[in-house]
């Protein structure tokens, strides 16, 4: 089994000072650590029955691609508002400082539609949790959640502890 965690580079004090950010690119660039890691989220999904597989804006589209291919089912892109053509439905959310909305297109999930959220990292958990309801209201299940990458030192087990979370790298801290 590849160790992911090695094939993430680290660049400090990006995109401010204090803050490193996980850089996926490198990753990416490796095909047998990004097959590895659409192995895994693979076998999470096959595990459970899954009619849709939902993208995040904009790096889980590239995990969310794959497995939609791999499985068998199609891609649903959730984008931030204004970047979706046609009959939408929104979700806002809070940020730190602020909020933000995304939206999906009204007709892309239907009533019993078991879905997979794909994203590339967890952080605060405002996205996935404001994905989640979107799903809801529609009338589809959280059939789970999977992302490469989780920072557990922060807060986002409290918005998504009702959820099957698979993550492939943990960061316990900065």
């Amino acid at each position: 089994m590849i160790d992911l965690k090695s094939a993430i580079r680290s660049i400090p004090d990006f995109p401010k000072e204090g803050i490193i950010f996980r850089d996926i690119t490198t990753l990416l660039l490796d095909p047998e650590a990004f097959g590895e890691a659409i192995n895994r989220m693979h076998e999470f999904c096959r595990k459970r029955k899954v009619d849709k597989i939902i993208g995040i804006e904009s790096r889980g589209f590239i995990f969310a691609g794959a497995l939609a291919d791999r499985i068998g089912v199609g891609l649903i892109p959730v984008r931030k508002a204004g970047k979706l053509p046609g009959d939408t439905i929104e979700q806002t959310y809070d940020l730190e400082y602020g909020s933000a909305t995304i939206e999906v297109h009204a007709d892309a999930i239907s009533e019993g539609d078991s879905v997979v959220i794909v994203d590339d990292l967890i952080a605060t958990g405002g996205t996935l949790e404001a994905t989640c309801k979107l799903v809801e209201r529609m009338g589809g299940t959280v059939a789970g959640i999977t992302a490469l990458i989780d920072l557990s030192y922060l807060p986002w087990h409290n918005r998504l502890g009702g959820y099957d979370i698979l993550s492939l790298i943990t960061y316990d801290s900065e």
